[in-house]
């Protein structure tokens, strides 16, 4: 029986010893790579901003080419939370729960200007802005923001799942961030 060789080469990899046969790098870079890779998704959508969401996950613009495919309407499954529209200040104790439930690490993309900073609606009942309420990763500006700024902001939470050390969500700073927003 006769063997055959397949040459692979691959896009992308970590920085690493390679020879024939074997690749070897830091646990920290292949953990990143996983993560960057394999976002799960919660979209916590309440306007506009979700069907702009929806405009991104379909056929033209193919959030799944990064990763993202799966949506997790499960906290406990999901590791990015995307906040789209206007949240309402009876929502903020909900959306500061669904942040909670959900296993670390987790990252935060706040997605047009009515979850980034209440938007026009300067009023008594709408949250101007989620980071009042929990950790926020990313902004995405815009009213509402076009499918390729979710695609862009995305990336952004790509790079930031990739070069994150592994311990980084146990350090004093991190510690201190979630003690800002009275998160223990």
């Amino acid at each position: 029986m006769s063997s055959i060789a397949i040459d692979i080469h691959p896009t992308y990899k970590p920085e690493g010893l390679e020879g024939q046969g074997f690749f070897a790098t830091s646990l920290d870079k292949v953990v990143g790579l996983a993560r960057k890779n394999s976002l799960w998704p919660l979209p916590f959508a309440t306007s506009c901003c979700g069907i702009e969401f929806m405009a991104t996950m379909a056929s033209h613009y193919d959030l799944a080419r990064f990763g993202s495919e799966r949506l997790s309407f499960s906290p406990r499954q999901a590791d990015l939370l995307m906040v789209m529209g206007t949240i309402s200040k009876k929502m903020g104790p909900v959306l500061r729960q669904v942040y909670e439930q959900m296993a670390e690490p987790k990252w935060v993309l706040s997605m047009g200007a009515c979850a980034s900073s209440g938007g026009i609606f300067d009023t008594y009942s709408v949250l101007q802005g989620i980071d009042r309420i929990i950790p926020v990763d990313v902004y995405i500006p815009g009213c509402p923001p076009r499918p390729e700024q979710v695609l862009e902001g995305i990336l952004k939470i790509q790079q930031l799942a990739e070069s994150e050390e592994r311990r980084r969500r146990e350090s004093p700073e991190y510690k201190a961030l979630l003690a800002k927003y009275g998160i223990e």
